[in-house]
């Protein structure tokens, strides 16, 4: 009986380790207000990112406001690998990153141990 119940155990482990790694999760997305000929988003950090994706228009200058509650090592940087940004993102300070919006693209980021991630759609 032992068996059959570590066994059961191990299906069900096996399933929610697969749909966490793999399954479709729902991705907070948020559209960029332009103000002033400048568009701002505040990105929250805390067990991840909050907005993960980010849409700004091209040709207006973006900046990406990260704000780290997280005591993690593992988001103490932002990395946006195809833009040559890592940002150090000291906790509980607000840092700003600026976005090059020239040219339409999605640009992804990811924390320093590549765990948790976030996207930027320049269109």
């Amino acid at each position: 009986m032992t068996k059959i119940i570590i066994f059961l155990v191990g299906i069900v482990l096996i399933g929610f380790i697969a749909w966490w790694f793999f399954g479709q999760h729902q991705v907070q997305a948020e559209q960029a207000v332009v103000n002033n000929d400048q568009q701002n988003v505040d990105i929250e950090v805390k067990g991840g990112y909050s907005p993960e994706r980010v849409v700004l228009k091209k040709g207006i200058p973006a900046t990406l406001k990260f704000k780290r509650t997280d005591a993690s090592t593992c988001l103490d940087h932002v990395i946006f690998s195809d833009l040559g940004i890592d940002q150090k993102l000291p906790q509980g300070q607000v840092k700003e990153v600026k976005i090059d919006t020239t040219k339409p693209g999605v640009y992804d980021w990811a924390c320093s141990m590549n765990m948790f991630h976030g996207q930027v759609i320049v269109k």
